[in-house]
Formats: structure tokens, C-alpha cells, sequence
């Protein structure tokens, strides 16, 4: 195609980008920001031979209607559909698989690495945005190709945005540099007018001079051994195409540096870029997005039953504090952050140091709240570990996510905490099964001398519109019973317990009896409860939203195993395999853990 072609294509893109993603919601702004630089990479590099990977994921709708998927997109994120974020078993195009921040460098680095051992002439790049270079796997990435000199291109797609506003050091760093305009114009014009020849060498130390003239230090890119170039303008697609061209033919590092707009071309989500992340559906003619009214009498979702517990809590007790890995917004923590903006800290996209820093905090007498997505939490493992467990200091861990998430997928579904936490000393670990739980476990975590305490909880709304009561404390390692029977005992944890009442409910005059314990803990558990199940039943069903490999289903097994007792126990939960995407409902039903599911189970074991 033509230049003045691939304009007019950017807008076509655009446009459907914006249609489909009305009808079925997705993330918008994040692609709708890197249009010109998707056609812009595709038309000059040789994908999928040159490798493209994409950090985060969310930013690759452009490029996945380029490469194949256009027919398809309008399954994006749907159950059996393809996946809202680059997938290597879905395209030859997605040359790495990724929906977490940070990843790209280190990804693109050791393909680049092989491709030199293999003897082949392949270009590499890595295309991070949306915040994810305040992530440490970047800054590793970062200094071990610097060290390494192979032929990588990293594109920092800098819209001074993740979810929410960035923050730190390194936004304030790429802000500055961003609009040194002196330097980088001496320096491009420079660069181009010299061409490909030995005075570019002979001027490096010269650039060295005038960056501290001009720009009163060092590039830190340059530091770490990457030639620097930029800040450009990310939606100037003929410069893009230009400067790309010419950068094919510059061995080793290199780092450009483009400035784009989240929710470009389309003017809503250019002006609230936070909202436009991931708006739900929407009228794409009037730019209002499609929100049910928050019914009163409607449960409200967990996440902001946290965001308002813990600003009640925090009025009473003046130790608590507020972290996230910029998700303030996500977990609600934003609410706190309003009304206590000094016992907040949003640290960015960076779950290993906000449990660390969270550590440092507890160890001065204070009470973090440590607020994270369930499967972000996997990237803290160490720290959980080694800074807070083995040092018992008081943290209270809240796991927001928990479980099978939906249309985000493999990526995000929060279904291993539940396993990797249990096996850590002491941990106590909760999980509610409606708000008004999940209020007073977080009331209990910040009782004196509770140490460790994790609390995890789903996406979505809960069960209880009156869910404001007075605190109660729950004693530690105490269920509470639902219902009692004498056919099948039931013990469910977390929310999931709601779809075992309704299995129950479904089996109203089938004459089984069935008793239910809402367990409430995984760590300590119940053992006085375990002790009467393992003498008093002789079926056991266990049910979570979890990975049943090693998780709370585990945790009953074993001790009946270690006390002798001989139930027949029958496990329901997420199976030993990743689960793609769709909604919440029809995954669980996937599961087998839906209330249809449980009543299918409990027939069958009654039968059994």
C-alpha cells in the first residue's frame, strides 16, 4: 500500500475498532492509542519472521485485525472466541503470549539472543506501555540487553497511563525527557544528516557532552547501554514509517521513545482515559457509555465493599495504610486515597515491591493493607515469603480477584492463591462468603497481633444489600454452619458457597440430606468440624473457586488422611489445566462448580 493508503487504513481501523468494541467490551483505549504504530511496525518489519511482542497485551487489537482476526474479532473475549490478549497458539503473528505488565523486554531479549545463536537475521522488538516500564522485570530486561548488545528494538509507548494516572520516579523521569526538545532535535537532525557512516562513532562522546549541557544529566537508557531516540510523536504515521526504516539497519540496543494519546481518534475516551480503559459497552455515536444503575437494593460489588470498610476502619485505627500496584481504581482503594490521600500509596505496577514496602511499613509499628489482584499476587511469591512470612509482620493481604475472572482469561483468573499461600508459614488465610464476611474478616486482620493475614475475595457483586452492620470479630479457624444434614456434608469457601445453597435449594424434595459449612478459613482450618465430618459422614464434597490441585479441597484430604478417616470425598473446583476466557457463569458451569453443576454432584455421590 501506499503512504497516504495506510492513513486512511488507520482510520478505518479505528472506526471498527470502536464499532466492535460498542457491541462487545473490551479494552479500548489502550489499542485505540497505538493504531499508527501497529500499521506502522507491520509495514516495515517482516512479521511474523520479525518478532513483535506486545506489553501489556490489551494493546494488540490493531494488531490482531491486521494479522488474520478481523472476521473474528467480534468473538474477542467471548467463550470460545479468540482471546483479548496476543496468543502463541492462536496466531504465528503473536510471537509471545502476554496479559501481565513488564514482560516484553526479557521476552524480546532472549528471542533476540537466539536468533543471533541461530545464525539468523531477524528483527526484534518490544512494544511496553500503558505504565508497565515502572515494572523491576523491565528495568532487568533493560540491563542485561544492555550488557548482552543484541539486536532489539524497544518502542516505550509513553501515554503517561496505565489503568490509572502513572506514578513515580520514572513518569516524572520520562516527562523530562519527553520534552527536552533541544537535545533530541540536535541529536536526530544530526543522525540523519551524518547517514550511515564512521562520524556517527566519532560524535557519540560529543552527544555524552551535550546531554549534560542540555538535559543536566545522563539518558538512562544510554546508561544501560541503549542508543536513545525520540520522544516522538506516536501518531505521526509517515515519521513512524521513516524512522523505522532507518533503524532496521542500527545493530544492537536501541530504545525509541514515542508519545501517544490513550483513547485516541475517539474524543471520550481522549478526555477520561481512566473510564475508557475498559468501558463496557457503549453508544459509539454519543460516546455514553451503557451502565446499569447501581440499584440500591442490588448487592454491591466486593471490591467496594472493601474500598468503604477500610476507610471505616482506618478512622479508628490510625496505623492502617493503604497500597496497591496501580490499581486504585480496580480495588477501590481510590476511595481512601480520596478522603486519606497521606495513608495511601499507589507504588505502580510493581506487586514485589509494594508487598516489600508493606513489609518496611509493619516493621515500624503500622498496618498495611495490601491490596492486589489474586493473579498479580503470583509475582510477589518471593516477597510474601522471605519479608513478610518468615519475619511474621502484620500485613493483612487483600487478594481482590479471586478465582475465575471472565473475559481476561488464563492470564487473570485468580485460582492458584488458595495453594501457593496455604504452604507458607504463618499465614492465616480467609475468604468470605458474602460482604458482610469479608467486612469482618478485614475488621479481625487488624486486631492486635494477627500477623500474616490474607483475605480473598471475587470479582463482581455479593449476595447482602444490607451489608453495613457493626463489626464482629471471627474467631480464627472457626466455619460457621449453614445448614445441617446427615446424607452428605458439604464445605465450600469463599462466595462459591452461594452456588452450593443454590444447588441445595435446586434439590428440594429429592430426600437427601445434606449439611453445609461455610469454612471461612483454609488456614489454621476447623479441625474440630473435620474431626465430627470425618466420624459422622461418609461422603464429603469440597468446593471452591480454585485450583483443586493443592487447594482448600487438598487441605481437608490431607487431614483426614493424617487422623485416619476413611470419607469418600469428591472434589469440585477448577480442573489441572488453564481455563481459556468467557464469562464468569459460563466458566464456572465449565468447572462443573455452578449451582446446576454442585446438584449434579450431589446426586451422583448420594447414588454413589
Amino acid at each position: 500500500m501506499k503512504i497516504d493508503e495506510l492513513v486512511e487504513l488507520c482510520s478505518e481501523i479505528r472506526e471498527f475498532l470502536i464499532d466492535k468494541c460498542s457491541q462487545n467490551p473490551g479494552h479500548v483505549g489502550s489499542s485505540l492509542g497505538v493504531v499508527e504504530l501497529t500499521v506502522a511496525l507491520h509495514y516495515v518489519f517482516d512479521t511474523p519472521y520479525d518478532k513483535l511482542v506486545w506489553d501489556v497485551g490489551h494493546q494488540a487489537y490493531a494488531h490482531k485485525v491486521i494479522t488474520g482476526r478481523r472476521d473474528k474479532f467480534a468473538t474477542n473475549r467471548k467463550y470460545g472466541g479468540i482471546s483479548g490478549f496476543p496468543k502463541m497458539s492462536e496466531s504465528e503473528y503473536d510471537a509471545f503470549g502476554g496479559g501481565h505488565a513488564s514482560v516484553s523486554i526479557s521476552a524480546a531479549l532472549g528471542m533476540a539472543v537466539a536468533a543471533k545463536m541461530n545464525g539468523e537475521d531477524r528483527n526484534v522488538i518490544a512494544v511496553i506501555g500503558d505504565g508497565s516500564m515502572t515494572g523491576g522485570l523491565a528495568f532487568e530486561g533493560l540491563n542485561n540487553a544492555g550488557y548482552l548488545k543484541p539486536n532489539i528494538l524497544v518502542i516505550l509507548n509513553d501515554n503517561n497511563i496505565a489503568i490509572d494516572k502513572s506514578v513515580g520516579a520514572m513518569g516524572r523521569y520520562l516527562l523530562k525527557i519527553s520534552t527536552s526538545r533541544s537535545y533530541n532535535k540536535l541529536k536526530n537532525n544530526i543522525w540523519n544528516l551524518l547517514g550511515q557512516n564512521y562520524f556517527r562513532n566519532i560524535l557519540q562522546k560529543f552527544f555524552h557532552s551535550i546531554k549534560l549541557i542540555i538535559f543536566h544529566r545522563n539518558n538512562m537508557f544510554e546508561a544501560l547501554g541503549f542508543r536513545y531516540f525520540g520522544a516522538f510523536d506516536g501518531h505521526d504515521l509517515h515519521l513512524l514509517i521513516k524512522t523505522f526504516e532507518k533503524m532496521k539497519f542500527v545493530n544492537g540496543p536501541k530504545l525509541l521513545h514515542i508519545i501517544t494519546q490513550k483513547g485516541k481518534g475517539f474524543k471520550p475516551a481522549e478526555e477520561n482515559q481512566i473510564d475508557w480503559h475498559a468501558p463496557g459497552k457503549f453508544n459509539k455515536n454519543t460516546g455514553e457509555r451503557i451502565i446499569k444503575k447501581q440499584d440500591k437494593s442490588q448487592p454491591l460489588r466486593y471490591q467496594d465493599v472493601f474500598g468503604k470498610t477500610i476507610i471505616e476502619l482506618a478512622h479508628n485505627n490510625k496505623k492502617i495504610i493503604g497500597i496497591t500496584p496501580a490499581m486504585p481504581t480496580g480495588c477501590s482503594l481510590n476511595l481512601m486515597m480520596t478522603e486519606m490521600p497521606e495513608r495511601c500509596f499507589d507504588v505502580g505496577i510493581a506487586e514485589g515491591h509494594a508487598v516489600t514496602f508493606s513489609a518496611g511499613l509493619a516493621t515500624m509499628g503500622l498496618l498495611p493493607f495490601c491490596n492486589i489482584y489474586s493473579s498479580f499476587m503470583q509475582r510477589a511469591y518471593d516477597n510474601i515469603i522471605h519479608d513478610v512470612a518468615i519475619q511474621n509482620l502484620n500485613v493483612v493481604f487483600c487478594l481482590d480477584r479471586g478465582g475465575l475472572v471472565g473475559e481476561d482469561g488464563s492470564t487473570h483468573h485468580g485460582v492458584y492463591d488458595l495453594a501457593y499461600l496455604r504452604c507458607i508459614p504463618n499465614m492465616i488465610i480467609a475468604s468470605p462468603m458474602n460482604e458482610v464476611e469479608l467486612r469482618n474478616m478485614m475488621f479481625t486482620a487488624q486486631l492486635p497481633n494477627k500477623g500474616c493475614f490474607a483475605i480473598r475475595y471475587p470479582k463482581g457483586g455479593g449476595v447482602i444489600p444490607d451489608w453495613q452492620l457493626p463489626f464482629q470479630e471471627i474467631p480464627i479457624a472457626k466455619a460457621r454452619t449453614i445448614r445441617t444434614g446427615v446424607d452428605i456434608a458439604i464445605l465450600s469457601i469463599g462466595h462459591v458457597g452461594n452456588n452450593v445453597e443454590q444447588a441445595i435449594d435446586m434439590l428440594e424434595g429429592e430426600n437427601i440430606s445434606v449439611a453445609h459449612y461455610d469454612m471461612r478459613f483454609v488456614k489454621p482450618i476447623d479441625e474440630e468440624l473435620l474431626h465430627f465430618i470425618g466420624k459422622n459422614f461418609k461422603h464429603v464434597i469440597t468446593v471452591e473457586n480454585g485450583t483443586i490441585v493443592g487447594g482448600f479441597g487438598s487441605a481437608v484430604s490431607e487431614f483426614f488422611a493424617r487422623h485416619n478417616y476413611t470419607l469418600k470425598h469428591k472434589f469440585m473446583g477448577v480442573p489441572d489445566r488453564f481455563i481459556l476466557h468467557g464469562s464468569i457463569a459460563e466458566l464456572q458451569a465449565e468447572c462443573g462448580f455452578d449451582a446446576k453443576g454442585i446438584a449434579n454432584a450431589i446426586i451422583s455421590t448420594k447414588n454413589g
